[in-house]
């Protein structure tokens, strides 16, 4: 039994879509972010960075923070969706790095700018920019490819979690990226990541 911490953000859907998908047995911990209960003293035992997801893994006793590394771990533990082959493997975790890296932090920047009461026009042009020029880039990569690196994997659970944000954000630039339109509906349309969506904190 996996005990996942999560929250209703992308970052939370992420693990939620990955346990789904990979069939396992879990159970979710709602860790209500808005109140503060991700920076109590129980819960940064598991989580020292104080931020959600966080997984325990009650049959190995792994504990781990960070949705990255629980995505590798949960594959690995698994065998599923980290790559067939050593280049294949690699191909997933590059994705998933620009992911963590890229995608979900200038999206959420994005995202902290436009919800300011007092605009600060540089933060949100600065980052929406960025947001779609690396939608630009994953436009690009799923040209002729119906996931990121061919075969679903980790990858697309990190990455859709974020991207599938883009029609809130009401820029042509975004949805104007046909590929990735394409490849959000493909992965909303998975039983097990529409079953994961599905679930709320409320």
């Amino acid at each position: 039994m996996i005990a996942a911490y999560l929250w209703g953000t992308p970052n939370g859907y992420k693990i939620a879509i990955s346990l789904e998908e990979m069939g396992l047995d879990y159970e979710i911990e709602w860790v209500n972010i808005g109140t503060g209960e991700q920076h109590e003293p129980e819960y940064l035992k598991i989580s020292p960075n104080g931020k959600i997801p966080a997984i325990v893994d009650h049959d190995t006793g792994i504990s781990l923070m960070e949705s990255g590394a629980i995505l590798q771990y949960l594959a690995e533990k698994t065998g599923k969706f980290g790559g067939d082959t050593e280049r294949g493997r690699w191909a997933v975790t590059q994705w998933l790095h620009w992911q963590m890296g890229g995608l979900g932090p200038m999206m959420g920047q994005t995202n902290h700018f436009r919800g300011l009461k007092d605009k600060v026009p540089y933060g949100e042009t600065r980052y929406m920019n960025e947001t779609v020029r690396l939608f630009g880039v994953l436009d690009k990569q799923l040209e002729g490819r119906d996931y990121i690196t061919g075969d679903y994997s980790i990858a697309d659970m990190a990455a859709v979690a974020w991207a599938g944000m883009a029609p809130m954000m009401e820029d042509e630039r975004l949805t104007g990226c046909t590929n990735v339109m394409a490849w959000i509906e493909r992965n909303v349309a998975r039983p097990a990541t529409a079953r994961a969506i599905a679930l709320s904190p409320g």
